[in-house]
């Protein structure tokens, strides 16, 4: 039996079209989701509080790494019209229904498929934000950490999602060691967000 996982690059998964409709920070946002993209069905509840706390003006450049269907990048997009948004994702499903879900709340973004900063090389952000894949197991996700400090510009912040029971804690210590600065900014429905600076 195959198993799609949400990083999975090509979900063999057959169809199932979704549409819902979310209020965030007074935004009134439309999402068309899949099978094999993370929660298809209504927005999960660390993005919702990533989203909540983040204040993303000012920046000029913002990754949403990992973007699944994309209503982390997209509602950015709305809060800070002054920046250049991208967004990734390996799974190729994922990035369609981005790029769908872009042009359904009116927004202008640049979405890249591929793993970690595969598609980005040495460019630099102000603002790298992600619910990270934590199935894909702590290796993964901390070298996603480790390659986030080398593409935030001076000044710049790396802030993240992470549910309390899957390793939250431990991810907060790994953080520590890399970056001089590391806060966490909410706390609620047993997930934890987290910023961290270069300086």
């Amino acid at each position: 039996m195959n198993q799609d996982y949400y990083f999975t690059k090509n979900p063999k998964s057959g169809h199932q079209i979704h549409n819902f409709q979310v209020q965030i920070r007074g935004l009134n946002l439309s999402f068309w989701t899949d099978a094999g993209v993370f929660s298809k069905r209504k927005l999960d509840r660390g993005t919702k509080l990533l989203l909540d706390s983040i204040e993303p003006g000012g920046v000029q450049q913002i990754l949403d790494l990992g973007c699944g269907y994309g209503p982390i990048g997209i509602t950015l997009a709305k809060l800070a019209p002054q920046a250049q948004i991208y967004l990734s994702d390996p799974n190729g499903r994922a990035v369609e229904l981005a790029q769908r879900n872009a042009q359904e709340n009116k927004v202008v973004v640049h979405v890249r498929q591929g793993s970690g900063f595969e598609p980005f090389a040495d460019e630099k952000f102000d603002l790298i934000v992600t619910n990270p894949p934590v199935r894909a197991g702590k290796e993964v996700i901390y070298q996603l950490f480790t390659q986030a400090k080398a593409h935030l510009s001076e000044g710049g912040s790396l802030v993240l999602v992470m549910r309390t029971q899957q390793g939250a804690k431990s991810a907060q210590r790994k953080l520590e060691e890399l970056f001089p600065r590391v806060s966490q900014i909410a706390l609620g429905g047993g997930f934890r967000v987290f910023q961290c600076w270069l300086r």
